[in-house]
């Protein structure tokens, strides 16, 4: 279970020390405030335990600076700058934590430049499965891409081949569990079959036959994908799951069967975290949760006298602040009834 990162000059960040929940973590803030930079960097992290990349490579397969430089990572200035990030971890069973921290300069070419520290062995050596499902859906892209990718320098952050690689995985040994197999069932009726795939080609199939993923609406490839990944046993108890804005092409009306996913995957003891800019997934995770499951919304924003970004978390979701989606929302609501009422709706 990763329980903090911490960054200093990395990216967009001066400094900033986030602390997780061991269930859902549901990060809000306007555009260019780093959530999808906090999601990259701890599924780095996360990632390293199974490939046994260093830190700094695979940091910088996920992010893929321009050249390849890692040293383009670390937050913009015109002098020499050194920063690092830092993800913290409690093991199954312990009740230490153990870290491991990249750190370089703005002049570093190389992730072999880079220096490790912390307990990078004990980090690697207890593999920590996890999934980054990055904003543009890959599933009907998926035949003839991972060869592609192996073969040509194609300039594609490494979340998307990734994310295919977790879908061909095969299935766990065994029988579903009934946890599981409830959550299959309820997304096999909102998307009204199931996946099969042929030749690296992924197919929804039912009683009216088998269509291909380059056919099928986006919102519901993403239904799938989850149907995949919780079938093939990727998410099961002890894993982490990544996800960049879920509400991307996706009716509202299926957010509701999202947001149920998640909230019992949690319970199953997967460990999330998400980015969202949808004030009805927002809404629903406020109306699913129930005190017993571990949440925290972290709210990021800048600073107005500094202009540095920092976090305000809580676990309740009234006490989010500031809230840009609600503001916003609010908004909207203001002007409507001022258009309705004219001068009466000030």
């Amino acid at each position: 279970m990763l329980t903090k990162i911490k960054f200093e000059k990395f990216t967009a960040f001066e400094d900033l020390e986030v602390p997780f929940s061991p269930g859902l973590n549901i990060f809000v803030g306007e555009n260019g405030t780093g959530k999808t930079h906090i999601l990259k960097a701890l599924y780095a992290a996360c990632d390293i335990t199974k490939s046994q990349k260093s830190m700094a490579e695979k940091l910088n397969k996920v992010f893929r600076p321009s050249g390849d430089q890692i040293g383009r990572l670390i937050k913009r200035s015109s002098t020499s700058s050194k920063g690092f990030v830092e993800l913290h971890r409690r093991l199954p069973g312990a009740r230490r934590t153990i870290r491991i921290r990249t750190a370089f300069s703005n002049h570093t070419k190389t992730p072999e430049k880079a220096t490790e520290s912390g307990t990078p062995k004990q980090w690697r050596e207890d593999p920590l499965e996890s999934v980054y499902i990055p904003v543009k859906d890959m599933m009907a892209n998926a035949p003839g891409f991972r060869s592609l990718y192996s073969l040509r320098n194609i300039h594609f952050e490494e979340v998307y081949a990734d994310i295919i690689d977790r879908a061909f995985l095969d299935t766990l040994k065994g029988p579903i569990d009934a946890p599981r197999k409830k959550l299959l069932n309820v997304l096999q009726k909102s998307m009204d079959g199931k996946v099969v795939t042929k030749n690296e080609e992924f197919f929804l199939k039912n009683k009216q036959g088998e269509l291909e993923f380059t056919l099928l609406a986006e919102g519901l490839r993403k239904l799938a994908l989850l149907w995949v990944l919780i079938q093939n046993g990727t998410l099961t108890n002890g894993s982490v799951l990544c996800w960049d804005e879920p509400e991307t092409n996706l009716n509202p009306r299926l957010m509701k069967t999202v947001v149920e996913i998640l909230v019992e995957l949690q319970r199953m003891g997967v460990q999330i975290f998400l980015t969202t800019h949808d004030y009805v997934i927002l809404k629903e995770f406020d109306l699913q949760t129930k005190p017993k499951d571990k949440i925290l919304y972290h709210s990021l924003y800048r600073n107005q006298e500094s202009g540095d970004i920092e976090v305000a978390s809580t676990d309740n979701y009234l006490n989010i602040s500031p809230n840009a989606i609600d503001d916003t929302f609010g908004g909207i609501v203001d002007r409507e009834i001022e258009k309705s009422m004219g001068k009466l709706g000030k």
